[in-house]
């Protein structure tokens, strides 16, 4: 309890002894008396800071799960709703590339974009018209670096044994990795049953940084592959690759109207080697918004303690 609050309570609590009130200035003090108490557990929900000072606790954060972790140590950082299990959207397109890449799969093999590997479920948009011709290996930095779901889609049909074999290597490394809450449907995300947890991300994107490709491809500011003899460019979809200010070792966006805006990354951050999960932000622009005020707090935080 803050001394604001404190002050007010008593200030509320000595003028109803000392005198009888009004009926109306009753409910005006009893109404300021429930807003102070409703504004501190709400500030207190924002978002749970590990190893941090008081005052220093409240970070407002619009993403419903979030989850700031050592890369090196494992220590939490920053913690909210970090075990909600939810939709996580294209960030499943990791783990299709880790499995993708464990196979051993020839990436110079050229596939020819399908039919099945348009989004019917979703209606969602892409530039790759069907006929187009491109290897396994630009399908897959498609994949990561524009989160290109027909890209996706055609790398699970031309794996070993289809996408339900995909899938079920999915699943299967998921249970290796440890991550209990998760369960993938898809190789593209674009189904609401691809779900996890900030937690479980956490490995996820523990393990796929061990992949340099995967690095490579996921931190790529722009590409540009041909199509049906015309050139076609691409940007990353996480629009921090492209800032100065920011040393990211991995990177991965998400959206489906289920699981709202998300965002994992490996950064680099106030001298340290930290993963960043972002869940269910709501907002076009928020997801990014959370990571700077993520970003802003550490770096004030250490400075502070440098200065003590």
């Amino acid at each position: 309890m803050n001394l604001l609050e404190i002050f007010f309570r008593r200030r509320v609590y000595f003028s109803i002894m000392q005198r009888r009130l009004h009926p109306l200035e009753g409910i005006v003090a009893l109404f300021a008396l429930f807003l102070v108490l409703a504004l501190t557990v709400g500030f207190a929900q924002a978002g749970e800071v590990s190893g941090a000072p008081r005052a220093q606790k409240v970070m407002l954060l619009r993403s419903s799960a979030v989850l700031v972790q050592d890369a090196d140590t494992g220590e939490v950082v920053i913690n909210k709703n970090s075990e909600a299990v939810v939709p996580i959207a294209s960030i499943t397109k990791l783990m299709t590339a880790m499995v993708l890449l464990d196979s051993g799969v020839d990436l110079s093999m050229r596939v020819v974009l399908a039919r099945e590997d348009v989004d019917t479920f979703k209606g969602s948009r892409s530039r790759l018209r069907t006929g187009s011709v491109l290897t396994r290996d630009e399908l897959l930095l498609l994949a990561l670096m524009a989160s290109e779901n027909r890209a996706g889609a055609a790398l699970g049909r031309t794996y070993p044994g289809g996408t339900q074999a995909l899938v079920e290597a999915m699943n299967e490394k998921a249970a290796e990795l440890e991550m209990t809450d998760s369960h993938f449907v898809d190789a593209t995300g674009l189904s609401k049953r691809n779900v996890s947890s900030a937690r479980d991300l956490a490995k996820l994107v523990r393990a796929a940084h061990g992949y340099p490709l995967i690095r490579e491809y996921s931190t790529r500011d722009r590409a540009t592959v041909t199509a049906f003899g015309r050139p076609l460019s691409f940007r990353n979809t996480n629009g921090l690759v492209r800032s100065s200010h920011w040393e990211i070792g991995l990177s991965k966006t998400g959206y489906i109207s289920e699981a709202g805006r998300c965002l994992v990354m490996r950064v680099r951050l106030a001298s340290k080697d930290l993963i960043v999960v972002l869940l269910d932000s709501w907002g076009k622009h928020s997801r990014v918004g959370d990571a700077n005020r993520i970003k802003k707090w550490l770096e004030g935080h250490t400075a502070s303690q440098r200065s003590s």
